[in-house]
C-alpha cells in the first residue's frame, strides 16, 4: 500500500471505481486539502493552482475537470471510501 504524500502529482482524472485504489491511498492528503478548501468556500481556480498544481488560466477546461473529479472522489471517500479504510485498506 503506497504511503500518502503531502503533495503528489495528480492525474487528469481521479479514480471513479467503487473501491479504494493505490492512487486514493497516495492522495489521501490531497483529498483532505480539497475538502477543507471546499468547506471554506475557496475559489476552485486558486485551489487547483495551489493543491493540484494546475494552471486554470492557460488550461481552464483541464483544470476544472481535474479539480471536479478529485473533489468528487474526496467526497466519495467521506461517504463510502472510508469504510474500505476501516476494513484494512485497498
Amino acid at each position: 500500500m503506497p504511503k500518502p504524500e503531502f503533495d503528489p502529482a495528480v492525474d487528469p482524472l481521479a479514480p471513479s471505481v467503487p473501491r479504494l485504489t493505490p492512487y486514493d491511498d497516495l492522495h489521501r492528503i490531497t483529498y483532505l486539502r480539497l475538502l477543507d478548501a471546499d468547506a471554506e468556500g475557496a475559489d476552485w481556480q486558486e485551489v487547483a493552482q495551489i493543491v493540484l498544481h494546475l494552471d486554470p488560466q492557460s488550461q481552464p477546461d483541464v483544470a476544472r475537470c481535474t479539480y471536479d473529479s478529485h473533489l468528487t472522489r474526496a467526497k466519495w471517500m467521506t461517504e463510502v471510501g472510508y469504510r474500505h479504510l476501516l476494513r484494512g485498506g485497498i
